[in-house]
């Protein structure tokens, strides 16, 4: 049985309360996980983010990059439930940022300030050549691959690629939310992509709430109250102990 009312207490005494979220918070605003028997690289084969693989072939990769990222998650992804009540915690000066390892801005989105990117967005787009960072939406992304306005330079999604290491800032920047923490809550993730896994790992004066579809890396041997649900579903239960409104 869900401990609903012992995970909102905890959000209610807290004082500084960090997310960790992963694909499965953002599953119901209809974006697919990469992984498993319904996740994208079923799809799709994963060396188009192969940092090697998208310089030798880069409008091949440019393709199916657009067709995943900007024409379907892009036009069709919406913030749900969990990503609300993260951006309302937040403002209630609950919650002190959110570490995310999406790319779909969604956070942003629902109203969050404080969002740790860990592995980059798909918003902007950074030229492999100068290093200049543009808004996709400069871009005409019907000619492809884009190339940089100011050098002519390949442009690339400004994510990590399999083969790129994650930027220093980010990674400091999520490391020193985790070390502050005394409440993480950890939202739709396996906790098997490393380096991402080892964040919560440095949230050691913290409880940890943890809020998934089935048990992750963390939830036997770091986890002090797993919510064995939908984030979305756990998200109103949890709104509604603490008297938050997620219209």
């Amino acid at each position: 049985m869900n401990d609903y009312d012992t995970a909102a207490r905890w959000i209610a005494e807290s004082r500084k309360a960090v997310a960790f979220t992963g694909a499965g918070i953002s599953v119901e605003s209809g974006i697919p996980t990469f992984r498993g028997p319904e996740g994208l690289w079923s799809r799709y084969d994963p060396k188009v983010l192969d940092l090697g693989y998208f310089y030798k072939h880069p409008a091949e990769c440019w393709r199916v990059i657009k067709e995943i990222f900007y024409d379907y998650m892009g036009a069709k992804a919406r913030p749900n439930a969990a990503h609300k009540l993260l951006a309302e915690l937040e403002k209630r000066g609950k919650l002190q940022g959110v570490i995310t390892q999406n790319i779909d801005n969604l956070h942003q989105e629902a109203g969050s300030r404080n969002v740790v990117e860990f592995h980059g967005t798909a918003q902007t787009l950074l030229c492999t050549k100068c290093g200049d960072r543009t808004p996709f939406s400069e871009h005409d992304l019907n000619q492809l691959p884009p190339f940089c306005k100011k050098c002519g330079g390949l442009l690339k999604p400004d994510f990590i690629f399999f083969g790129e290491a994650i930027p220093p800032q980010a990674y400091q920047a999520s490391m020193a939310l985790a070390e502050e923490a005394d409440l993480l809550l950890i939202i739709g993730t396996t906790g098997e992509v490393m380096p991402a896994s080892m964040i919560p790992y440095e949230a050691k004066q913290a409880k940890v709430i943890e809020i998934n579809v089935e048990p992750s890396a963390y939830t036997e041997n770091l986890t002090d109250l797993f919510l064995h649900s939908p984030a979305t579903e756990a998200a109103h239960k949890l709104a509604e102990r603490l008297s938050i409104s997620l219209n």
